[in-house]
């Protein structure tokens, strides 16, 4: 691997021969090669200013991995403590700037700690390597840190409807709270580590080489980080699915989700077991219908024909599905297509004859 552009001491962004069966956006290495500031790879055929399909760049973290290397040097593979592919689309090199950002040392226990977090809960295996939850997780964790040090707790909003709404994303961030802490109490860092984790956590500053120790930190044995962190963790599990990059936004459909819901129960006058399978079914294609509408990308057919026989079909749960659809239009100011709301129906439909036999 070559280095195309060094962060600071851990964190560099480097360019690889893409693996076997790796999925290839133009975007992502182009867009990292112009931010990079350096010549398209050539391509296959030798064509000048051309970008390679054949090549990737990646954001490697390590200690010491960027200590005085330079752009077109190759990457001390000795250093490398992980290999990070932005997802398609997103400009490596922007990725590795918000890597930077996070303390080095807050980075690898969170990996860590989400990497022995996944193995216990048989979440995806995958989890550890998308570098946008990473950053994020532990961008958060070195903020709790420093709340947890102050003495500080924070009630997070809508604690039980993420506990009840996103049950394995839940589960995994109080498994994933477990693993930090236990970690924390191990005292896994070094006290000059944590000095620095603290400054740059509290200031976001960075030397010009992104190392270095400044005055005026203190050591210290880290405090345990609040159970009501794991509501927090969970949040950013979900939006890691949503792949909006936006906390709030994730926040924003948790709430939508249980108005849904309410709306459904209020209707049907009973009380929706949000642990049922055939909830958590409804839960799963309201999230995808709000990535949808993220993106712009509503389901929309040329023809009517099928939504028309759905709501033919099932007048009842078609109203439903309309003032279902209602709260999500309110929330986020968009008009669903006749499409989606017929497959709101569809959902709602089996809902109701699964609800009907759960109580009969």
């Amino acid at each position: 691997m070559k280095i195309l552009r060094v962060f600071n001491n851990n964190v560099v962004l480097a360019s690889r021969v893409r693996p076997a069966g790796a999925s290839y956006a133009q975007g992502n290495s182009a867009g990292a090669a112009a931010a990079a500031g350096i010549a398209g790879i050539p391509n296959a055929t030798g064509a000048a200013g051309a970008v390679n399909p054949a090549v990737e760049h990646v954001v490697v973290t390590g200690r010491g991995v960027g200590f005085g290397a330079h752009q077109g040097d190759e990457v001390d593979e000795s250093k490398i403590s992980q290999i990070f592919v932005p997802a398609d689309g997103r400009d490596p090199d922007h990725a590795g700037e918000m890597m930077a950002f996070v303390p080095y040392d807050t980075m690898r226990l969170v990996t860590e700690a989400l990497t022995a977090a996944v193995k216990t809960t048989g979440a995806s295996a995958k989890l550890p390597e998308k570098l946008t939850l990473v950053t994020a997780l532990a961008d958060h964790v070195a903020q709790a840190q420093l709340r947890a040090d102050r003495g500080e707790t924070i009630q997070y909003p809508l604690e039980a409807e993420v506990a009840s709404l996103y049950p394995d994303e839940h589960a995994l961030g109080r498994e994933l709270l477990r693993e930090l802490n236990e970690r924390l109490a191990a005292g896994d860092r070094t006290a000059g580590d944590k000095a620095s984790n603290r400054r740059s956590a509290a200031d976001g500053r960075r030397t010009a080489n992104g190392g270095g120790e400044q005055k005026g930190e203190r050591g210290g044995v880290d405090k345990q980080l609040p159970a009501e962190e794991a509501t927090a963790l969970a949040l950013h599990l979900v939006n890691a699915g949503f792949a909006t990059g936006d906390l709030s936004y994730t926040y924003q459909m948790t709430g939508v989700i249980q108005q849904m819901l309410d709306v459904i129960g209020a209707e049907w006058s009973v009380g929706l077991r949000q642990a049922s399978i055939s909830v958590a079914r409804f839960i799963t294609h309201v999230r995808y219908l709000f990535v949808r509408l993220a993106r712009g990308e509503q389901l929309d057919h040329a023809s009517d024909a099928v939504s028309t026989q759905i709501a033919q079909a099932f007048p009842q749960h078609d109203r439903l599905a309309r003032k279902v659809a209602r709260v999500a239009e309110l929330r986020f100011d968009q008009t669903l297509t006749e499409d989606e709301i017929a497959y709101l129906t569809l959902h709602i439909a089996r809902l109701a004859d699964t609800e009907r036999n759960e109580h009969d």
